[in-house]
């Protein structure tokens, strides 16, 4: 999530009110999960396993809960609770906005396109040209809708990601400062999900197609030409490369890869990263020709015991 301006750190201290290393007027551009993190970001990390890579990430700011030595050319924002600050932030620079009404003032539509009755635009959304979005869709602030799109009834752009904190008193959200980038010929089924980023964007790119039942969690980028059958659950952080075939059921673990032209068969579960040119099948999966032995000697076996 970039910032509108630049802020110096001590800037940003004052807003969270903690304490600081670094230059009073060290530059901040932005904040981002580790991730998508960039120069110019603030970074948060509140556990030691994870302090390592957040020291060492692309961050220029790293906001944590332990006064560590400083990596040189970055910064530190020093406060006893990183997930509750970086919280504070979202909300500073991305305030929840109240809607007046089914389609916002400020939300942009282009030539052509098509809004079928009952259709909630929230604010700062932008579609693009010859687009055609059925009833009873909802599209979240600040989501952004490329050209000949098509979204089928139902269907829900840019609810909040699914991330919590677990207290000892129930579980902390944290907020969801992202968006949703829909590209140019993309077709959406009914009743699918589609969760914002949590500070990035959640990216659907050219010429995808997805049925209808489709969940696909926060942060993930699915790549150009995929096809995504009906009932289909992505996980967060998953990068789903070009032409991948998932078909019906099929569900997914966060921050995996599935590589370009791999086709997973219906009902497999992917619980980690696979190569692309390849095809899938099973829970937890494999590759389809040594699932399907794997079932037939598992078979055999059965029934020699039977015998």
């Amino acid at each position: 999530m970039k910032f509108d301006k630049k802020f110096t750190l001590k800037e940003i201290a004052e807003i969270i009110n903690c304490n600081f290393i670094g230059p009073a007027d060290f530059p901040i551009l932005g904040m981002n999960e580790i991730h998508v993190v960039k120069e110019g970001d603030i970074v948060f990390v509140d556990h030691p396993k994870y302090y390592a890579k957040a020291l060492k990430s692309a961050a220029s700011v790293i906001m944590i809960n332990k006064e560590v030595e400083c990596p040189v050319g970055k910064a530190l924002l020093l406060t006893d609770d990183p997930f509750r600050d970086f919280n504070k932030l979202i909300h500073h620079f991305n305030p929840f906005k109240v809607a007046s009404k089914l389609i916002a003032d400020s939300a942009v539509i282009g030539k052509n396109t098509i809004i079928q009755p009952n259709v909630f635009i929230g604010n700062d959304v932008t579609i693009g040209n010859n687009c055609i979005i059925y009833p009873n869709v909802v599209i979240y602030d600040g989501c952004i809708i490329g050209n000949n799109v098509t979204i089928h009834a139902g269907t829900i752009i840019g609810a909040d990601a699914f991330y919590y904190k677990k207290r000892n008193d129930g579980f902390d959200k944290l907020t969801s400062g992202g968006s949703v980038l829909i590209e140019d010929g993309v077709d959406i089924g009914a009743a699918c999900t589609i969760d914002r980023g949590v500070t990035g964007n959640t990216t659907i790119k050219k010429g995808t197609k997805i049925d209808n039942q489709v969940h696909v969690g926060h942060d993930t980028v699915i790549h150009e030409r995929c096809l995504i059958a009906a009932q289909t659950g992505i996980a967060a952080c998953v990068i789903i490369e070009e032409q991948v075939t998932l078909w019906g059921q099929v569900g997914t673990n966060s921050g995996i890869t599935i590589g370009a032209n791999a086709v997973v068969f219906g009902q497999s579960g992917v619980t980690k990263s696979i190569a692309g040119g390849k095809s899938y099948f099973g829970s937890p999966i494999s590759e389809s020709r040594d699932k399907m032995k794997e079932i037939i000697r598992s078979r055999e076996n059965s029934n020699k015991q039977k015998n």
